[in-house]
């Protein structure tokens, strides 16, 4: 699991990192035997600049020992691992210059990654090694803290190991050149290793191979750098470290088809987030098989991919999860915000001023938020599968559907016409409570003088025969808004219907009640932390809950708990939604 995401939280103790970290290729040796496994005892203390990471008591010469350094000991060919804890919040550019320019010897990166919370690389070269051991704490990031760099002996990385001769290379110039489109910048990569040009040549190209991706996106690199759509479906992904390389490669890819993988964990996408993504197909892996809520499964990937505007085929034109902001007015610099914003706030605010008026008793109240001569109009639709369509009644009164009303007459007394008309007849409608959390905004159209906006959700009824009934609603508004600061509705439909029986379910969740007698209640933050996790993991809200209590509350440990154990198939499926 990428370390860089939603989820932040504690470090991990120092004797922790001290116990496991490296454990598998930290081989201190004897001279002439820089990989000998039989480690040498040192003395550790733990610095107090930086207690998470072990700073060692040793001579120049035990230093040069330990990394097969000695001056008669010295392999140029030797390989060793860089790590950088904690090196997944700096950018990769940034991070390899300021490296560079406090290195005393030039700096040749192989296989840079980020593994979890770590920025790793490789280097062929004692020398190399012994000077990046010296800037160790010397380079400093904006906030003033000092970057530790560790060096360790390696065997030779997977991706070197692995590495394409240059006939091979060639091979897979031509076969990944045949399925360049280039009318539509789009590179068609599904069922890769079954292409017909790379098995006449044995080669075999499996894309969850780290160094076969890395070859293959070293051809895009070199020859279509302009590519805006990828797809590579169909190719047993387990997880995208490889892909990650497609930011560096090809940063103008727009599409990206992940579907029909075997991705496992939502948390892989945090390693291609930074991919201004516009469209993402992602059905037909492992973990969409837990989304239990379409509106969260969305939200939490626009999350991830803010511009994206379509997700596994589906449009998703400014769709906004509701957000209520904290205080009536936005204040938002003029200078920094776009139309699209502007917008989308406004309608934001009008539709929390509005529930807030309908909801609370006095919806006269309303009268300001329509336009004189404005229409209104009620519509039920009727399905078959509901059997509890006549608890509607309070609703069916006001029904227009004119499909079957052949009197004119009654057509044109349901459409309420003014807008005191229109106020007078939602006073007479059920007194209700919204779910704010389970709106859904989809803003259709809006031109300098016009808006066309829904909102869908859910409501409750809080008197009267039918209370406690759950309802789903649609809510049409087509209005006129002056210079971005006001909202005036010319035209309103609603439409009501009973609420599914999932729905009900997923309406006004509320966090499981903490246990007062033995721990304190949830803060504001611990309960978004919960909601969060429930929605990238898939899991209930009690288990996220508890497991973000098993691990100190410190989110990306539990995230990385929960991949590890959803990969070993160790969380019963009665934990998810």
């Amino acid at each position: 699991m990428d370390g860089h995401s939603v989820f932040q939280g504690r470090k991990r103790s120092s004797n922790y990192i001290g116990h496991k970290f490296d454990r598998k290729n930290h081989h201190l040796g004897h001279p002439g035997t820089p990989y000998a496994s039989r480690p040498k005892r040192r003395r550790i203390k733990y610095s107090d600049e930086d207690q998470n990471f072990p700073s060692v008591w040793e001579d120049d010469k035990q230093q040069e020992s330990e990394l097969g350094l000695g001056a008669r000991n010295r392999n140029l060919d030797s390989w060793f691992k860089v790590t950088i804890p904690n090196g997944k919040k700096y950018d990769k550019t940034w991070l390899i210059k300021s490296i560079q320019d406090f290195c005393s010897v030039p700096l040749n990166v192989v296989d840079f990654h980020y593994d979890k919370k770590r920025a790793r690389f490789f280097v062929q070269n004692a020398r190399t090694a012994s000077a990046l051991k010296d800037i160790s704490n010397k380079i400093c990031d904006e906030t003033s803290q000092k970057i530790p760099i560790l060096v360790t002996p390696s065997i030779v990385p997977y991706s070197v190991q692995n590495k394409f001769t240059s006939e091979q290379m060639e091979v897979l110039k031509v076969a990944v050149m045949k399925r360049y489109d280039a009318s539509q910048k789009s590179l068609d990569l599904q069922r890769f290793r079954f292409d017909q040009d790379l098995m006449d040549n044995d080669i075999d190209m499996m894309l969850n191979r780290r160094s076969c991706m890395i070859a293959t996106l070293q051809i895009v690199q070199r020859n279509i750098p302009e590519l805006l759509a990828l797809n590579v479906c169909n190719n047993k992904l387990y997880q995208l470290d490889g892909l990650s390389d497609l930011i560096e490669k090809a940063p103008q890819v727009k599409i990206l088809n992940l579907s029909r993988n075997k991705l496992k964990s939502f948390f892989e996408l945090e390693k291609v987030k930074d991919l201004n993504l516009e469209e993402l197909w992602l059905e037909g892996n492992p973990f969409c098989n837990h989304v239990s809520d379409q509106s969260d499964y969305i939200s939490a990937i626009r999350d991830l991919f803010p511009k994206l505007l379509r997700l596994d085929g589906k449009e998703l034109i400014l769709p906004a999860e509701l957000i209520l902001p904290a205080q009536m007015d936005i204040e938002v610099p003029q200078e920094t915000r776009t139309d699209s914003e502007l917008i989308k706030n406004l309608v934001l605010q009008f539709l929390k001023e509005y529930y807030l008026c309908y909801d609370n008793g006095d919806r006269f109240r309303l009268l300001d938020a329509y336009h004189d001569e404005a229409c209104f109009s009620l519509a039920i639709p009727f399905n078959f599968n509901d059997p509890d369509m006549s608890n509607l009644e309070e609703y069916f009164k006001y029904n227009r559907d004119i499909k079957k009303l052949q009197d004119s007459y009654t057509r044109m007394r349901l459409l309420k016409h003014t807008k005191q008309d229109i106020v007078d007849s939602l006073s007479l409608l059920p007194k209700t409570q919204h779910d704010f959390c389970s709106f859904w905004v989809d803003l259709c159209l809006h031109t300098d003088i016009m808006l066309c906006f829904s909102v869908n959700g859910l409501f409750k009824e809080v008197e009267g025969k039918c209370q406690g009934c759950i309802r789903a609603f649609t809510r049409i508004f087509i209005a006129t808004h002056y210079s971005n600061s006001r909202i005036c509705i010319m035209n309103d439909e609603l439409i009501v219907r009973n609420a599914s029986p999932r729905e009900i379910k997923n309406a006004f969740i509320s966090l499981p009640p903490a246990d007062t007698s033995s721990k304190p209640p949830l803060s504001e933050e611990q309960q978004e932390m919960v909601k969060s996790f429930s929605v990238q993991s898939g899991m209930k809200l009690n288990w996220s809950q508890k497991c973000l209590e098993d691990n100190g509350w410190d989110y990306t440990k539990a995230a990385e708990v929960f991949t590890i154990m959803q990969n070993e198939d160790k969380i019963p499926k009665e934990f998810f939604k």
